[in-house]
């Protein structure tokens, strides 16, 4: 078996695959609370208790260099030698985690995927990569001739780049209220949602309701109540935030559309997407990405497809694994699925 991890900076989802007919297939999975642990090797053990595994990929937030990864929202040091001792695995692998989500849409099936915009689905080229949760991930898939191969990126830490009225009077806002410059990922993630909600109460001064602020107060996340309400039309103040923070998300994706120069299209990955589906279906992310003046055209060719699948990350670290592990050792696992 395989073991496969998301790292996150709240959360660390793990999950164990085997092969069946040359696909992976899950066998069980299980999410943990990061800031309980003390670090990965904990959670991993505590996971696999009896459980033996080949191989081990660990899709991580940030650049990974040298197999090591320091994170930033939490005290961890990742190390993938000391990991591979730690746990007693013979190959454990630390990639990017929008690298491991790229590895994990070769691994979706149709039912996993929803297409916003059909584009030009005959185009073959680079697919670009976001991704919004917590933060805001930013990867790249090249396509050398025969695949797409992931390339991890950081592009979600650019510089906010305001459009409208609104957009530039919200760059102040958080200007001041983290004290610095202001990166996409302020804007579209989490904690970009709240503060575009805090934005629209402190200074467009519109109107939250006693019920909205006690249930924001009470909820483990303030997000999902925004969402909830916002999506049924229950709170002004939620739709205009969902409104602003879909329109930013799209725009931002048809920036990185236009620096990877995505023909093959663009995936919208992340936590966020799914739970917001239906805004993300009324045209204003759509109307967004393709907002790019003489390269309009470019971007409405550009196919774009929002990843359903919660479990792609695994996936794709998985698959990371098993295909690096069978360079090293010369078995595949895979292969010999297939086979059978």
């Amino acid at each position: 078996m395989i073991l496969a991890g998301d790292v996150g900076g709240t959360k660390v989802h793990l999950a164990l695959y085997d092969f069946v007919n040359g696909r992976l297939s899950h066998t069980r999975d299980e999410r943990y609370a990061a800031k309980e642990y003390a670090g990965l090797e904990e959670i991993a053990k505590e996971f696999l208790g009896a459980d033996k595994v080949t191989a081990a990929c660990f899709g991580v937030p940030g650049p990974v260099r040298d197999g090591r990864l320091r994170l930033t929202n939490l005290p961890w040091t990742l190390d993938s030698r000391e990991l591979s001792l730690d746990l007693d695995i013979d190959h454990v692998f630390l990639i990017n985690d929008l690298e491991a989500n790229g590895y994990g849409i070769a691994e979706l099936q149709p039912d996993q995927i929803y297409p916003l915009s059909e584009g030009d689905a005959s185009q073959i080229g680079n697919r670009a990569l976001i991704a919004a949760g917590t933060g805001l991930g930013e990867g790249i898939l090249i396509w050398n001739g025969r695949m797409h191969v992931p390339y991890p990126s950081e592009g979600g830490h650019a510089d906010f780049a305001p459009r409208n009225e609104d957009e530039i009077d919200l760059l102040r806002f958080l200007k001041q209220k983290y004290n610095g410059r202001i990166s996409f990922e302020r804007v579209v993630s989490g904690m970009g949602m709240s503060g575009i909600y805090e934005f629209l109460r402190d200074v467009r001064g519109m109107d939250e309701p006693t019920w909205l602020a006690e249930s924001l107060t009470e909820a483990d996340d303030p997000n999902s109540v925004i969402t909830e309400m916002g999506l049924a039309a229950r709170a002004e103040i939620c739709e205009r935030t969902l409104d602003m923070f879909v329109s930013a998300y799209g725009a931002e994706a048809g920036n990185l559309a236009l620096k990877v120069l995505s023909v093959g299209g663009l995936y919208v990955g992340g936590g966020i997407a799914p739970r917001i589906l239906e805004k993300l279906k009324d045209g204003a992310f759509i109307k967004a990405f393709t907002d790019k003046g003489r390269l309009s055209q470019l971007l409405i060719n550009m196919p774009v497809r929002v990843i359903l699948e919660s479990r792609a990350a695994l996936l794709g670290a998985a698959a990371f694994a098993e295909a690096r592990a069978a360079e090293l050792s010369g078995v595949s696992a895979r292969a010999a699925s297939a086979k059978a």
